[in-house]
């Protein structure tokens, strides 16, 4: 299983930016950490940064067909991307959402997401053990969607083979 995680605007300066709210953990330690994690758990995980909303849509898109699960920190686009939200909606992936803060905690024009409505869940408020929680999020819905594909494949199976006896 291949996951994708997308890190939007301004989270290539962690570590440097303003460290009372978003800690001093580098964005490369905390992929160093998922690596591990998909290492120890099988997965194939590929990383991707970018300040451009047009080619984290872009990131997006190429993951149709390419990917099992993406997990996204829309960063400051979480709050008006439209293009962010339609293009996570146009590709009907599991994806969760991280943010390293409780946007819900902070001013008010962040604590609306555009983006968490076409997630399947929103992790927010636990710097970077958030990503750790998604890794574990994101491995559990493919576990199920992988279970629920194989039950169908055998109920399908079941009833060629009926008809067949017929």
């Amino acid at each position: 299983m291949k996951i994708v995680v997308i890190q939007g605007p301004n989270l290539n300066m962690l570590g440097v930016r303003e460290q009372n709210i978003y800690g001093n953990m580098k964005l490369e330690q905390i992929h160093q950490n998922m690596k591990g994690f998909a290492e120890q758990n099988g997965l194939e995980i590929e990383f991707f940064q970018s300040n451009l909303e047009g080619e984290i849509v872009d990131r997006i898109q190429e993951c149709l067909g390419e990917a099992d699960g993406m997990i996204i920190n829309p960063a400051a686009l979480t709050h008006n991307s439209i293009s962010i939200r339609d293009a996570i909606s146009a590709v009907s992936l599991p994806t969760i959402e991280v943010h390293l803060t409780n946007i819900h905690a902070r001013e008010e024009f962040r604590q609306k997401s555009l983006t968490a409505g076409v997630c399947a869940g929103v992790i927010a408020g636990f710097g970077p053990f958030g990503y750790h929680m998604a890794m574990i999020a994101i491995m559990q819905i493919l576990n199920e969607v992988k279970a629920l594909k194989e039950q169908q494949k055998a109920r399908e199976e079941a009833i060629k083979a009926e008809a067949n006896q017929e």
